[in-house]
């Protein structure tokens, strides 16, 4: 039994400090999932591997008692919440609201005109 599936145990027996145990060992791989996850995404996605690591352990983890069977029952559960978090992350940008209908443009790539007021006052 690995060190992840007896410190998964230990969280579904109520012990408090094995998430704070847990995340030091299962950090790397997780990053690993994420990595592969914004893989294949759009090119410019605005959420870093980092951060869906976080927002994942969030779902996973956060205030609650934990019960996973076993470290494979740990990962699959984390990559189905990184991907359910890029979809949600897709739904919300495509929302009109949030500007959904507008496409994005480089700022680099756009050359401003000056206006006769700029160049009266320059």
């Amino acid at each position: 039994m690995s060190d992840a599936t007896e410190i998964l145990k230990a969280a579904e027996q109520g012990d408090a400090q094995a998430a704070e145990q847990l995340l030091p060992l299962v950090y790397d791989e997780l990053r690993k999932v994420a990595a592969h996850k914004m893989a294949s995404e759009r090119p410019g996605h605005t959420l870093q591997p980092t951060a869906l690591v976080h927002e994942a352990w969030l779902r996973l983890v956060g205030n609650r008692a934990f019960e996973f069977a076993n470290r494979a029952h740990f990962f699959g559960a984390a990559a189905e919440a990184m991907r359910r978090i890029l979809v949600e992350s897709a739904r919300r940008k495509k929302r009109l609201k949030h500007g959904g209908q507008l496409e994005r443009v480089d700022a680099d790539a756009v050359e401003l005109r000056r206006s006769a007021h700029y160049r009266a006052v320059a």
